[in-house]
């Protein structure tokens, strides 16, 4: 059973949450907060599989509430909840620790899919949008030396070609190599990054350096 907490600062936009995921077999709502304070309570207080939070809330914005949820420790996965897809708030809440993010009007089988997803460990995030996301936020900054410590050479290859938007399965494909190694060498490189998952992984290469952001689009 996946455990999921929603924060909203609408009734209604929770309420509508809860009625699909309660409809939903293996889903359960666990709890509700209508601000950013609430939400990080109630991840401390129950400590769901994930939580639905609004990036706009009163008292503390979701930005904030990530920071201090992720900060604690706590295992609970973070989706991001906004009206627009390019959010300036989607882009340091993502950057604070978050998994993905939804727009609030997702269609029911996505939200499910969604929750499930991060919920098995995984990020949310389409590689075209998070490649949007890092073209038009990231701050112009020359590559920070050091900053993808210890690496090997095949785990920067495959970081690379994460960043791209391959699975793992085109990764193994490209490298000739089997998907139980490449999802091995993506744990390690994890690890070593000190990161959640893919997409703060991606991150962590746009800002080395490593993969460049195409001006183009």
């Amino acid at each position: 059973m996946i455990r999921v907490a929603i924060a909203d600062d609408q009734a209604l936009v929770r309420s509508g949450f809860r009625l699909i995921l309660d409809a939903r077999p293996g889903l359960e709502v666990v709890g509700e907060a209508e601000d950013g304070e609430q939400a990080v309570e109630l991840v401390r207080e129950l400590e769901p599989d994930v939580i639905l939070l609004d990036v706009r809330m009163p008292n503390l914005d979701g930005i904030e509430a990530t920071r201090r949820i992720v900060a604690d420790g706590h295992a609970t996965r973070i989706l991001i909840l906004t009206t627009f897809d390019l959010d300036d708030y989607v882009h340091d809440a993502i950057r604070a620790g978050a998994s993905g993010f939804l727009l609030k009007d997702v269609r029911p089988a996505e939200l499910v899919d969604a929750i499930r997803l991060v919920a098995s460990g995984k990020a949310l995030l389409a590689p075209t949008a998070l490649q949007r996301l890092l073209e038009r936020f990231r701050a112009p900054e020359p590559p920070r030396d050091g900053a993808l410590p210890n690496l090997t050479e095949r785990e920067r290859e495959i970081l690379q070609l994460v960043a791209e938007g391959l699975s793992n399965a085109e990764i193994a494909s490209r490298l000739v190599l089997s998907e139980t190694t490449i999802k091995t060498h993506i744990s390690n490189l994890l690890r070593k990054l000190g990161v959640r998952d893919r997409v703060q992984a991606v991150i962590a290469a746009y800002d080395s350096g490593l993969v460049q952001p195409n001006h183009s689009r």
